[in-house]
């Protein structure tokens, strides 16, 4: 009788060490990504619920008309519109290919006194492409016609 005792009493050991182990793994891994996970907010979002100054996010939407402005040679300004509000947006870097006013953009940044400044900046050239978010706060705001191309302009 013992030696099933002392069975038991094994199996429960391993089984709260294990779990015990599984915590701590599932700890780390939170711990690990915490500076890592970036939410997407639109335009609309950000205008409803600001983040906090040098809060990291991704910011998507259009890239708006007549706004994309080259300062020195290294900055670029232009404004992100999702169609019910816009977010002006500075860039030091070079520009995809693919950039252009009225083509989706997604950019991961921070906000600094009322301008996102962005670190990345990804061009999307149509809805086949774009995040789920993005084209999702697009449609919200019913500026995203599936199949007609995002900007709707002549050619695209």
């Amino acid at each position: 009788m013992a030696m099933g005792g002392l069975r038991k009493k094994r199996r429960i050991q391993l089984v709260v060490l294990g779990a015990v182990m599984l915590a701590a793994a599932a700890g780390i891994t939170g711990y690990a990504m915490r500076d890592g996970i970036e939410y997407f907010r639109s335009p609309s979002q950000i205008s409803a619920d600001p983040p906090r100054d040098g809060e990291r996010f991704r910011l998507g939407g259009l890239v708006e008309e007549g706004t994309v402005i080259r300062d020195d040679g290294e900055h670029v300004r232009f404004t992100v519109t999702d169609g019910g509000a816009t977010t002006p947006v500075v860039f030091a870097g070079i520009l995809p290919d693919l950039f252009r006013e009225g083509q989706g953009v997604v950019a991961t940044g921070s906000f600094e006194d009322g301008v996102f400044v962005a670190t990345e900046v990804l061009a999307r050239h149509d809805e086949s492409y774009m995040p789920k978010e993005v084209a999702d706060a697009l449609k919200e705001q019913g500026v995203f016609r599936h199949g007609a191309g995002i900007a709707s302009q002549p050619g695209s």
